[in-house]
């Protein structure tokens, strides 16, 4: 037996079976097997949800071995994967087409399938999650039948498999409509954190994409604004002197910053409460302050090698700033030692049924606790604050929600669990967690 655990290290798993195809009749013929007795699979990808779910106790199937591109239309833009790809080799993929993702996350070690069934997003109001830009996706149902979908092709299903946290099938195959390839001219600067939340509207709406770092204990922030430009144009006048950042400058700031830097900040803060407000003011100038360019997944995407916990929710876009005020009030009156940044990001309003903007502007409030100090004080004192502002917790990380919950701040939240009655009425995809989320009473073999 294997011990799967996720990234974080917080959550595992002992299933009985890991199974790992290389073609479409092997999952079919395990699934055949696994509904037939009565048993339960997962789909796993990176393991970078911090809930377990995509851990099980039967049958947990990795998709590695279903990775690469299988079609690309440069006319229309689209490209279709295989479901195990993973984010950070799509650029490649992409580059003898001179095509790239409309808009990345921060990080990069997923599957595609993992990213697009737990609402994985990037920043900008111009832009939604990955959900709003899937045209297609084949699915393999617990009954082994293979289904094609799109808003031509079973619709229905199409509508709700966009963002589904894995309990209406195996995704196989996702299709995504992608953009030319384009550059990313980056300004990070050291602001005040009341400054940035007086004009964050302003802001994100005359930017592409603009996301914040807060240092709690501090009133320092460090504003990331990104600025697309077409592969071989000038930037806008103001940013047009801006060139490439050299391979020393990446590797003192995205390595030695971010990374060793910010592990000793965690380190020493962990154990020495006292130290962590002067130490993460002297961090957000030594993150501050550069504009470069770069193609542009280079610089959505960040190397995350501190390992953490996180909470994430969205909130209505308007709610945003407002929220993160009640969570510096309590901190500031309760005695929790943050070392890591809270992030701000914010997402267009999408029509997938699921996805965490769905019918809405977003804004994203993203809370993070470093790996060896207890995450959940923290957790349940901040998650109230977020609620209260209509809050929408990210599929893949850390909440108290159920299905009860859920049901209040999804609209189509019960049509989707009549979608999901319907095509697996015995739950075979799903574990205790999902379950819980979408209030599945399963009888045990």
């Amino acid at each position: 037996m294997t011990t799967l655990s996720n990234w974080s290290g917080i959550e595992h798993a002992t299933p009985r079976h890991l199974w790992k195809p290389e073609t479409f009749s092997q999952a079919q013929g395990l699934v055949q097997r696994a509904a037939e007795q009565g048993e339960r699979i997962r789909v796993i990808g990176a393991g970078h949800s911090f809930t377990p779910v995509a851990l099980g106790s039967d049958h947990v199937v990795s998709l590695d071995r279903l990775s690469g591109v299988i079609d690309v239309d440069p006319v229309h833009y689209r490209a279709r994967f295989l479901a195990g790809t993973r984010l950070r080799d799509i650029p490649d993929l992409l580059q003898p087409y001179g095509l790239a993702l409309p808009n990345q996350g921060d990080v990069n070690p997923q599957s595609l399938a993992g990213a697009l069934s737990t609402g994985t997003h990037g920043t900008g109001l111009g832009f939604t999650g990955l959900g709003g830009v899937v045209t297609g996706l084949t699915i393999l149902t617990a009954t082994g039948e293979i289904l094609r979908l799109s808003e031509t092709e079973h619709p229905e299903l199409f509508d709700h498999a966009r963002v589904s946290v894995g309990v209406l099938g195996m995704i196989l195959e996702v299709e995504i409509q992608c953009v030319p390839s384009f550059d990313l001219i980056a300004e990070e600067t050291g602001e005040s954190l009341e400054e940035v939340l007086d004009g964050f509207e302003h802001r994100v709406r005359e930017h592409d994409h603009v996301e914040f770092f807060w240092f709690p204990h501090t009133d320092f922030a460090m504003v990331k604004t990104n600025t697309r430009v077409a592969l071989g144009e000038a930037g806008p006048e103001h940013l047009a002197s801006v060139r490439e950042q050299p391979a020393w400058m990446h590797l003192i700031n995205d390595e030695l910053v971010q990374n060793v830097g910010l592990r000793a900040l965690c380190e020493v803060g962990s154990r020495f409460p006292r130290t962590v407000a002067p130490m993460a003011k002297t961090a957000v100038k030594a993150m501050s302050d550069r504009a470069y360019r770069a193609v542009a997944h280079e610089v959505f995407v960040t190397s995350r090698r501190v390992r953490f916990n996180e909470m994430e929710y969205a909130l209505p876009f308007e709610a945003g700033p407002e929220a993160l005020r009640e969570i510096r009030s309590f901190l500031d009156a309760h005695d929790i030692p943050v070392t890591f940044p809270v992030e701000a990001r914010v997402a267009a309003a999408d029509d997938v049924p699921l996805s965490t903007a769905s019918g809405r502007e977003t804004m994203y409030v993203a809370i993070h606790r470093f790996v060896k100090d207890d995450p959940f004080e923290l957790f349940h004192g901040i998650e109230p604050i977020l609620r209260a502002h209509e809050g929408r917790p990210h599929w893949g990380k850390r909440h108290t929600l159920g299905q009860e919950e859920l049901s209040a701040v999804y609209p189509r939240f019960e049509e989707f669990r009549e979608v999901r009655r319907r095509i697996d009425p015995d739950a075979v995809f799903g574990n205790q967690h999902t379950d819980h989320l979408f209030g599945v009473h399963r009888q045990s073999p």
